[in-house]
């Protein structure tokens, strides 16, 4: 059972003095900090340069309301022209790593290596990065972060069709041939659990499959669409099958692509790949009952153990097989060989927590990843069981403030898994997009140095009181971007970047202090800093146009 939660009340102080004092000089040697961002969320430049249309160019232009005030990312934060000028803040931020993901359009404008590789984005990505290496900054490379080139999708339904492993497979080596001779840790997808139920379960994502979830009887998540807005919310596809046959085929093609690495490449270039899962909440039992123990287990399965236990040992959790039954494809003996011990390390995205407990499944509810489990979600609670609350919430409407979660979901995985090598490949908390107040006050980020230097600390005890064998810490994200569904409503970055006037990027506090923590052996105040703070004089007295 997930029930490794430190005991703890309000009150109680978080290890390390709440993180306050730590550097990186506390963390391990070879211990990599860093940020990410992705491409459809920060490049723009959407027709440059033969790039190919993708499914989210089609979902945010094509179908009003999908994305909130109609976002879209044709120029997001335009860091395809800005890459040089993205990368000085890098460098100046003090960053070990930069996680960032290719474009399947940019590479492969027609979606398969037959219709021809693009040279402009083997060029693009190649310049990005010579510029990180020259820099000393290590690239995360993501090779599939949500964006399918729609052609796929038109032609043959994308991930929903076997067809897509194998296409999927050959973008992937051409990246390996283009750029695995510089880039030494690959990851296959990233968040394969969001793309699958925000787009085949919650209508949220494209292609818009399955029920929105103000449209269910009954509240099972916090992730919605934008029924002010969104005039075509409806419950399309097949809810109770598709989630899965995708999730199959993106397991089959993350595998396929490590396979391709392990045979051809990873010798000479001396790379390691792996996988990035758990997007968003993690999950405690909200009482000692037994019902909502194994209630918590099996959204912990359905969640993580979905993409992580075939990875492992060939099979699906057997929660799930269990339940879902007919509907849960099979690997064949092959694939299976294959599958298993397809990873170098696990790439773990942490937000936030919430409560799980039993929920018996009503007549009224539809077939579907969520009703199988048979599991409430709760937030704004507290537990007794526990003695924790979880109550404050972070610019998302999902997104709750619970460092200790990422303490339970590293313990959780080294004991579930085999004691993995782990990387945090995200963490990060947002806050609304204010459009109305003078740059200095929307600098003033207070409450996301509290989060990271919690998350942090918990981070911290997991190695040092469970020897969880975590390499890395990335922060999500090093700038303000386009956030999906949430369109530029919400900011995660830690650079500011000013969409009224020509994309200026500025360090929030935040980023002060993220350059203070990796560049210092101890922390002292403001006024012994070499990094100067951005101050009302230097920044709020910039004119700027609303």
């Amino acid at each position: 059972m997930a029930t490794n939660v430190l005991k703890w009340n309000p009150g109680d102080p978080v290890p390390y003095n709440g993180g306050k004092d730590l550097t990186r000089y506390d963390f391990p040697d070879g211990f990599l900090f860093g940020g990410a961002t992705a491409s459809y969320q920060v490049e723009g430049a959407y027709d440059k340069d033969r790039r190919g249309v993708s499914n989210w160019d089609d979902w945010s232009l094509m179908h009003p309301g999908k994305v909130a005030e109609g976002g879209n990312g044709t120029l997001a934060i335009d860091h395809y022209n800005r890459v040089k000028e993205d990368i000085r803040l890098l460098k100046q931020t003090g960053l070990d790593t930069y996680r960032f993901s290719i474009s399947w359009c940019r590479i492969l404008p027609g979606g398969k290596f037959s219709t021809g590789v693009n040279p402009d984005g083997i060029k693009f990505y190649s310049d990005l990065i010579d510029l990180l290496i020259k820099e000393k900054i290590e690239p995360i490379v993501t090779i599939f972060h949500f964006e399918v080139p729609k052609c796929l999708g038109d032609e043959y339904g994308g991930f929903l069709n076997r067809r897509i492993v194998d296409d999927y497979a050959k973008y992937a080596e051409v990246c390996f041939q283009a750029f695995g001779d510089r880039v030494k840790i690959w990851t296959t997808i990233n968040e394969p659990s969001t793309f699958t139920t925000l787009g085949y379960v919650n209508a949220s994502f494209p292609p818009g499959h399955g029920t929105p979830p103000d449209e269910l009887p009954h509240k099972v998540v916090l992730h919605r669409c934008h029924p002010d807005t969104d005039k075509t919310c409806h419950s399309t596809g097949n809810e109770a099958t598709e989630p899965y046959i995708v999730a199959h085929h993106l397991i089959l093609a993350h595998a396929t692509a490590v396979r391709i690495y392990r045979e051809k490449y990873q010798a000479v270039q001396g790379g390691k790949i792996g996988i990035v899962v758990v997007p968003n909440s993690w999950y405690f039992p909200y009482s000692d009952k037994k019902e909502d123990k194994e209630a918590c287990e099996r959204a912990i399965e359905f969640l993580l153990g979905w993409f992580v236990q075939p990875l492992v040992s060939g099979e699906y959790p057997e929660s799930m097989q269990k339940r879902v039954k007919e509907r849960l494809p099979k690997f064949s003996d092959k694939e299976k060989e294959m599958v298993t011990g397809s990873y170098d390390y696990i790439g773990l995205n942490y937000y936030t927590t919430m409560w799980a407990r039993y929920r018996k499944k009503q007549p009224d509810d539809p077939i579907n990843y969520h009703t199988d489990q048979e599991v409430e979600f709760l937030v704004i609670s507290f537990s007794s069981y526990l003695n924790v609350y979880i109550y404050i919430q972070v610019g998302s409407e999902w997104l709750y403030f619970v460092p200790i979660g990422i303490y339970d979901l590293l313990t959780y995985a080294k004991r579930k898994y085999n004691d993995p090598v782990i990387y945090i490949t995200e963490n990060g908390c947002s806050e609304k997009n204010v459009k109305n107040l003078p740059i200095h006050l929307l600098l003033a980020d207070d409450f996301r140095i509290k989060y990271h230097q919690e998350h942090l600390a918990y981070l911290k005890l997991a190695i040092d009181t469970a020897r969880v064998n975590v390499k890395g810490y990335v922060v999500w994200s090093i700038l303000d971007n386009y956030e999906w569904a949430a369109g530029y409503t919400v900011r995660f970055g830690m650079y500011f970047v000013d969409y009224l006037n020509g994309l200026n990027r500025y360090p929030k506090k935040s980023a002060i202090w993220y350059m203070n923590f990796l560049n210092k052996k101890k922390l002292m105040g403001p006024k012994d800093r070499e990094v100067e703070d951005i101050t009302e004089e230097a920044a709020g007295k910039k004119k700027r146009k609303y």
